[in-house]
């Protein structure tokens, strides 16, 4: 009967060792999962910031070369409204202004369309303010030089006349 006792208590110690050491390694366990979900998580929101500065510096050298585009693109603009005799190079300017032109819309370029609008100063910049009853209050009446936008952001106000 001791021997009985003296097992059963072995086993009752051996027991508990072992439910101490299942319950030691269900800690450490639980722990290196919880840090290793962290790392996972801080892994994941530095991907997701990489991905953005990427896109956003891309928008910004988009931004900065259509900005000194531009103006490039209103010379053409003046350049075909003059006259001239030499109608292949009238015809030849006229291609490259199309293909400018196309590129930058290609690349999400958009003009700022003002016709008849009503005045946003978020879009427009109002260089006269006239009087025309053909208009309402606050119609755009003329442009005097395109806007642009590229992503939402505008690139250049429209320069505007704008009725009273």
């Amino acid at each position: 009967m001791k021997k009985n006792k003296n097992e059963k208590l072995e086993e009752e110690v051996v027991e508990e060792v072992e439910t101490e050491e299942v319950a030691e390694e269900t800690e450490a366990t639980d722990e290196n999962l919880e840090r290793f979900q962290r790392l996972m998580a801080e892994f994941d929101n530095y991907r997701k910031r990489t991905d953005k500065e990427k896109i956003d510096s891309y928008d910004n050298a988009v931004s900065k070369t259509v900005t000194e585009l531009l103006p490039v693109l209103d010379n053409f603009e003046r350049a075909l409204k003059q006259d001239c005799a030499d109608e292949a190079f009238v015809a030849g300017v006229n291609m490259i202004y199309k293909q400018l032109a196309g590129a930058l819309e290609k690349i999400g370029v958009c003009v700022i369309e003002t016709h008849e609008q009503v005045f946003d100063p978020a879009m427009h910049n109002a260089i006269f303010h006239v009087e025309d009853e053909n208009y309402g209050k606050g119609i755009i009446v003329e442009e005097l030089q395109k806007g642009y936008i590229y992503k939402e952001k505008v690139m250049r106000h429209s320069l505007v006349k704008v009725a009273n």
